[in-house]
Parts: C-alpha cells; sequence; structure tokens
C-alpha cells in the first residue's frame, strides 16, 4: 500500500497524546516556535525531494499551529528563490502566538500573502496548511471550499501533519479530506495516518520526530504499534530431533455444500505454515477433490456433528467457520467446536456471523478475524460504524468476547482483550479478492499449533499474510488466495528459520 515504509516509527499515537508529547516538549525547554521551525525545515527537505524540478509553491493558509508551518514553509521556498503565494483562508490577523509570528516571518521573507477566494489560482505544488490534528467534526465552510477547490485542482499536494479532513485518530474523511501525494508528520505517528480511508489521502508518508528527546518519547503512553519485523513474535528454531507431533494438529471445520474451496485453502495455509499434522472435516462431497490436491491432510467426511467430535478431541487448535454455511449442518458442528473451551480455536467467516446471530457462545482465548462487515454484525451496528473508528469497533470486540480479534482491511488491527493494539501497513490492493481470509485463518491456526499465544499469533500471521500479499500483488490483478501460500512460507522462514 502506498503508505507502507520501513523507516517509519512502530509507535502510534492518537491526536490527543501527541499534543501532550508536544506540551511536554515546550515544559521540558524546547520553544513552540523551535518546534514550528524545525517542522517547516523539515517539510521544505521532503518537498524538494519529492518533487526536484519545481520552482513554484502555493500554500493554503488556515488558522493555529498548522498555518504557521505553512506560513514558514512559504518562507523558506521564497529565500530559495521560488515563485510563492499564500492563500489565507483565515485572515492573518484571527492568528495568534506562533503562528502569527510565522506570519510575520513570511512577510518579512517577501512572500505574497493573499486572501483565498474560490477563484484564487494555485499553481506548482501546493502546501495543505489548512486544518490540523485537532479537528473533530465534518469540515465546515471556508475550508470545505477550500480543500474541494484543492483536490479539483489536479497539482501535486503537500500535507503539513495530516491531509486536512482526515481524522487522526480514525483515519475517516470528516466530509471532505485533502488528496495529498505526500504528507509529512511530526513528534508521533498518528495512528490514523495509516487505517481507514488515510491510503486514499496520505500519499507517500514522511516522518520527522524534530529532534525530540527520545527519553520523554519513550516515558509517554502509545496507541498501538505498528507491526515491523524487527518486533515481530518469534517461532523458536526446531531441534533436529524435530518430529510432527511436536508441531500441533489444526482441525479445519467447514466447507458446505458448494463452499469446499474455503476449507482447502485453511487447510493448505496451514499445512505450509509449519503445523505438524492437519486434519479437514467436510461434507463428503468435497474428500475426493481434498485428497486430489493435499494427500498430507487427513480428511473427514462429516455427515453429523458426532462424526466431528472425535476429530475435535484429537486436535490442538480448531479453525472454524470457513465455508461453513449457516444452516443446519454448519449449525450442529460449530456448536461442537464451541462446547471444547480447552482447545485453541481461529473463528472466521459464517462461524462469526453464527456467533452475531447469538447461535452459540464463543469459548475463551479464541481468535476472531472479522472483515468489516462481521464485526458490524458482532456489535449489532452498520459496517459504516465501524469504519468511522476502527480503533474503537476491534477494542470493544476484543473486550466483549474475551478474544484476540483482528480486524481487517486497509491497516488491519489486532487487539487483546487485555487492552493492547497493532496495526498493520502492509498489503496491497490486489488482495481485494475471495478466499484471503481463509488463508489468513489457517496460518494464525498454524501458529497456535506451534505454541505462540492468540495475541502473537495473530499479530505474525496478519504480517506475513499481508507482507504476502504486498509482493505477490505487484504483478496486478488476478491474484488467487493460494497465490499468497508460497510466498507466505518462504517469508515465515525469512522471519523464523526453521534451524539454527
Amino acid at each position: 500500500m502506498p503508505h507502507a515504509n520501513p523507516h517509519l516509527p512502530d509507535v502510534l499515537y492518537s491526536a490527543e497524546q501527541v499534543r501532550a508529547l508536544d506540551a511536554r516538549l515546550i515544559a521540558a525547554g524546547t520553544a513552540g516556535f523551535d518546534l514550528m521551525q524545525r517542522a517547516a525545515r523539515a517539510t521544505w527537505r521532503r518537498l524538494r525531494a519529492q518533487w526536484p524540478q519545481a520552482h513554484s509553491l502555493s500554500v493554503l493558509a488556515g488558522q493555529g499551529n498548522n498555518a504557521g508551518d505553512g506560513y514558514l514553509v512559504a518562507a523558506l521556498a521564497q529565500r530559495a528563490g521560488w515563485q510563492v503565494q499564500v492563500l489565507a483562508v483565515v485572515t492573518p490577523a484571527a492568528l495568534e502566538g506562533d503562528a502569527a509570528t510565522a506570519h510575520a516571518e513570511a512577510l518579512a521573507a517577501g512572500v505574497d500573502v493573499q486572501p483565498w477566494s474560490g477563484h484564487a489560482p494555485l499553481a506548482g505544488i501546493v502546501v495543505d496548511a489548512l486544518l490540523g490534528t485537532g479537528l473533530h467534526g465534518a469540515v465546515r465552510s471556508p475550508y470545505r471550499e477550500a480543500i474541494e477547490a484543492l483536490n479539483a485542482s489536479g497539482l501535486p499536494v503537500v500535507a503539513i501533519d495530516i491531509p486536512s479532513g482526515l481524522s487522526a485518530d480514525t483515519g475517516q474523511a470528516l466530509g471532505v479530506a485533502v488528496r495529498a501525494q505526500l504528507t509529512v508528520t511530526y513528534i508521533g505517528l498518528k495512528v490514523g495516518l495509516l487505517t481507514g480511508e488515510a491510503a486514499e489521502y496520505v500519499g507517500v508518508l514522511a516522518f520527522d520526530d524534530l529532534q525530540a528527546d527520545p527519553d520523554l518519547l519513550r516515558q509517554a503512553p502509545i496507541t498501538a504499534r505498528r507491526l515491523t519485523p524487527a518486533d515481530l513474535p518469534v517461532l523458536a528454531a526446531r531441534p533436529l530431533t524435530a518430529h510432527k507431533g511436536k508441531y500441533g494438529r489444526v482441525l479445519v471445520i467447514g466447507g458446505d455444500h458448494g463452499t469446499g474451496g474455503a476449507t482447502l485453502l485453511s487447510a493448505e495455509s496451514a499445512l505450509r505454515s509449519g503445523a505438524g499434522m492437519v486434519s479437514l472435516a467436510t461434507r463428503p462431497e468435497h474428500v475426493p477433490s481434498a485428497l486430489v490436491r493435499m494427500p498430507e491432510v487427513m480428511v473427514a467426511a462429516i455427515h453429523s456433528a458426532n462424526q466431528v467430535r472425535p476429530l475435535i478431541e484429537q486436535a490442538s487448535v480448531l479453525v472454524v467457520g470457513p465455508g461453513l454455511g449457516q444452516q443446519a449442518w454448519g449449525r450442529s458442528l460449530l456448536s461442537v467446536a464451541a462446547a471444547c473451551t480447552d482447545t485453541p480455536q481461529v473463528w472466521d467467516a459464517d462461524a462469526l456471523n453464527l456467533l452475531a446471530a447469538g447461535a452459540v457462545q464463543l469459548p475463551g482465548g479464541c481468535v476472531i478475524t472479522p472483515h468489516p462487515g462481521e464485526a458490524a454484525r458482532l456489535l449489532g451496528i452498520s459496517t459504516a460504524q465501524v469504519q468511522a473508528d476502527r480503533v474503537r469497533a476491534v477494542r470493544h470486540l476484543a473486550q466483549q468476547y474475551a478474544a484476540t480479534c483482528v480486524l481487517k482491511g486497509a491497516g488491519s488491527l489486532i487487539a487483546s482483550p487485555d487492552g493492547q493494539l497493532a496495526l498493520c501497513d502492509q498489503g496491497h490492493p490486489a488482495m481485494a479478492t475471495a478466499g484471503l481470509g481463509d488463508v489468513l485463518a489457517g496460518l494464525i491456526g498454524a501458529l497456535l499449533a506451534q505454541g505462540l499465544e492468540p495475541f502473537a499469533a495473530a499479530r505474525l500471521g496478519v504480517w506475513l499474510h499481508a507482507r504476502a500479499g504486498a509482493q505477490v500483488g505487484k504483478a496486478g490483478r488476478g491474484l488467487l488466495a493460494s497465490d499468497l501460500i508460497p510466498t507466505i512460507r518462504q517469508l515465515l522462514e525469512e522471519q523464523c528459520p526453521c534451524l539454527k
């Protein structure tokens, strides 16, 4: 995805947490105007690196420190010999404090500052210095009209700290938001830049800590951690005496009439991700195709729930839901699995829909992997409400169901019942295809079978899945869910070598 960047920090904050960090830096002796100057210089450096042939700049300035940053960028460009104009959406007379000082510096540098109007011509690189991270409600006039005009201009845009109109906490556009090609953000990385709709607005994401004291940053509360290779859970290397019995037996349950492929994807993913043994409980009609595709899987033809009980007793991990359906056959199998409270389980797809309908109760210590629509049904709200605040939704799910929850989608989120939160900014739009959730469920099941705890297994599984999608997705449209499985295996070996 456009914002995936190995050079970003792995700690994520809310807008309020970053404002508190800013205040602590000032209280510790760094003047607010010094921070503003550092932000402007960081933006100017990244702007020139992004567009090295540019020589013209327009700044759309609002009110507050975001506008102050914009005025200082204008001053830097003016001194460098660029053609510069600032279009003030809010009259400079309303500026206060450091923002007013920045405006004065821009005037002293010779910057042309004019009031913005709907007919004001934009030129060159446009700096979005309209609204910062403090926005909560929908964007109002005149900012709405300024953002719409900017988006319609077709000009390249650099957003200061966050694209105006994008929520720093949820990643949702608050009515309308600037579509930037480059966003330069400061001090702390905001979670809303990496989930929800953010990828549509942020463009290339650059970060600068403004020389903040690392000790001060480490002491501050955070919202989430971004998944990075350096911070992922690790499976232990295998001894030379390893045997299949040490690495778990995954049982995949699902595949009602017409949906056997989902269970095959989960089972193959579990096998290729290192599970010692994999069994499949499915409709009799799917047995021949499963044996042809994967002779390594022990396939059982299931007519009734009683037949699945002995298989569950032998399993160390259950993956329930791929292709399960919501008819009597699927409901009966899910009820048997739900009664098995001592076995780690991954619930996906129709298992979640039946859970939302109240047909069963989820055992403790499970991993659930809903997409936004399934999450909405589990919470009894709309999909739009889930997407409007994905962080809140995933945390609510983890607490309500006492489970590790993976909320899939752009900027997938993983929450534990005790409040830990992780975010994955990997992936590719080519992953918008059927079957990928089945692959993820099998992968997480295999990691549980090899000894990882639920939150660790979910984090590692989500990263491997998304990173594989990013690599395979480079070929473009037409990605198949099964295409990811060999790449997942390769990435797992790179991250967690089988041998020391």
